[in-house]
């Protein structure tokens, strides 16, 4: 008789399902298992950051060393080369300062000449203003003073002692308290005489800028302009000074038609 039970059903109860046999895995696939997910400890985590640092400075060291090294083993051609291209770098640098200290000479000496020219022009326009009568001058000269009592002397006696003034290098004149110019001209009659119509009285005195040792002579000469004066009842006088003043100006005055060859 057969030992299977049945139910009331008449049945027959299910058996068990029977567990399948597991898969064994292979030496690559524990070897993974073993090493993912990595399992990392706080203390591999810092020996490996020590070892990362160590070789990142042993790694400099040795590129630095190779750096300074790299001369030692070059060869004496390379080494030719460099020492030649030294010298020719420091050529070009020798060339170069010698051509800014000949610009920085060049700009000295033009600033000289430029102030030269300044100072240059600054005088030769005093100069000008002096024989334009259009500024003050003082400087050795003379005083000639003709004291005429009886009104005998005459506008062209005085032009004469002018003439012979500026023949004898006179560089300023006054006469009168009117500054005396390259067009000044002496009109009127004897007693009633008139500078640039400006009329005058004795004594007539002309304050003269000039070399006192030339000026003098030229009157006193035989025959010149004082024994002429002193012929017409006139007293003359002449005095040297080591500073006389001519400060009677004129105005500046601009040429109608006239212009600078530079405008």
């Amino acid at each position: 008789m057969s030992n299977d039970t049945f139910n009331d059903g008449g049945e027959r109860p299910d058996r068990p399902p029977a567990h399948a046999p597991e898969e064994e895995l292979t030496g690559r696939q524990r070897l993974m298992a073993g090493v993912w997910p990595p399992r990392v400890t706080r203390a591999q985590l810092i020996v490996a950051v020590l070892l990362f640092v160590l070789g990142l400075g042993l790694a400099i060291q040795v590129r630095s060393n190779s750096d300074n090294s790299a001369l030692r083993g070059a060869r004496q051609e390379d080494l030719v080369r460099i020492l030649d291209e030294v010298d020719d770098r420091t050529q070009r640098l020798e060339d170069e300062k010698q051509r800014l200290d000949a610009q920085r000479t060049e700009l000295e000496n033009s600033s000289d000449q430029a102030e030269e020219a300044r100072k240059q022009t600054v005088e030769k326009e005093r100069q000008l203003g002096v024989l334009a009568g259009t500024v003050a001058a003082h400087g050795p000269g003379i005083t000639l003073t003709v004291d005429d009592p009886g009104g005998a002397v005459r506008p062209d006696m005085l032009l004469d002692a002018l003439q012979e003034l500026r023949a004898a290098g006179a560089e300023a004149v006054e006469v009168n308290g009117v500054r005396v110019v390259a067009n000044t001209y002496f009109s009127g009659d004897g007693g009633a005489v008139k500078v640039d119509g400006k009329k005058i009285s004795a004594p007539y005195v002309f304050k003269v800028i000039g070399k006192p040792q030339d000026l003098e002579p030229a009157l006193n000469i035989p025959g010149g302009v004082v024994q002429t004066l002193e012929k017409e009842q006139a007293t003359v006088h002449v005095a040297r000074a080591d500073d006389i003043v001519v400060d009677a100006l004129r105005p500046a005055e601009r040429p109608d038609y006239a212009r600078s060859s530079g405008q």
